[in-house]
């Protein structure tokens, strides 16, 4: 008995070693001093991110969020591209700091990454052409039907309609393009995405309602409760002041529908 209780205790220690030395190598510390907070996004998904073609530069509501975030922390801003395939390697080789780039906080991804508190509700349905006379996820079946590696939307598409046909590209930009061109018939995304896509594509059309709820959350390396709760507090800060409502009416026009600490019904 006293054997297992020696054993516990050794355990218990060795635990709380590994914490100390975890919350000691924080990256809160290194960005802080280093002046400087690499964030991946994307840049093919309007109106969250994009490269800005007059400066060649990324911007979008992601883009401004997370350089209000960077903003609290008293650092700057670096930005690199982050496709949905790329997010978590990037994180987890240590490419950078903290990814905010459309990423659905999804248990089978807590294994790679850890998230901070979600940022933006949304859903995912298709988008098709007004021609193909697409109006339900029904109709899908038999349909070539876009969608990004590496994301969840094709994967949900199959739970609710498994007899389309995926076709995947590595970004939203050519997933797009094929559907202009008549390459696929529709294209699975979030909701953000769609709306920019008909707003700004008038022979574009939405098809029918959203079929899931996609909660983004921001990825950070594991078990770095430092940064995290650093990054959740400076949001929280955000929020709260209200620079966030006007972020979110700056790139979709409305004040946010949610709030935030959000929890699922």
């Amino acid at each position: 008995m006293r054997r297992l209780a020696l054993a516990l205790v050794a355990l218990v220690v060795a635990f709380g070693a590994a914490a100390d030395a975890r919350a000691a190598d924080s990256l809160l510390d290194k960005v802080k001093q280093k002046g400087e907070m690499i964030v991946g996004t994307k840049y093919d998904f309007p109106p969250m991110g994009s490269i800005n073609k007059d400066t060649g530069q990324p911007e979008g509501f992601e883009v401004d969020l997370a350089n209000e975030i960077a903003k609290e922390l008293g650092v700057k801003a670096k930005f690199v591209q982050a496709l949905s395939k790329t997010r978590i390697p990037l994180i987890v080789n240590g490419n950078v700091d903290l990814i905010v780039a459309t990423m659905t906080h999804k248990r089978e991804r807590e294994q790679a990454i850890d998230f901070t508190m979600h940022y933006m509700i949304t859903g995912q349905r298709a988008v098709t052409r007004k021609d193909t006379g697409i109006t339900h996820v029904s109709q899908l079946a038999g349909k070539q039907v876009a969608a990004v590696q590496g994301g969840n939307a094709g994967p949900n598409l199959l739970k609710v309609q498994p007899k389309a046909v995926l076709v995947q590209f590595q970004e939203q930009t050519e997933a797009l393009l094929a559907l202009k061109q008549k390459k696929v018939d529709a294209v699975v995304s979030d909701d953000v995405l769609n709306q920019w896509w008909v707003k700004h594509n008038p022979e574009l059309v939405l098809v029918g309602k959203l079929y899931t709820i996609e909660p983004y959350g921001m990825g950070v390396r594991q078990n770095d409760s430092r940064w995290r709760n650093a990054i959740n507090q400076a949001l929280m800060e955000i929020w709260d002041s209200g620079r966030y409502h006007e972020i979110h009416f700056k790139w979709f026009g409305q004040k946010p529908e949610f709030e935030i600490p959000w929890y699922p019904k």
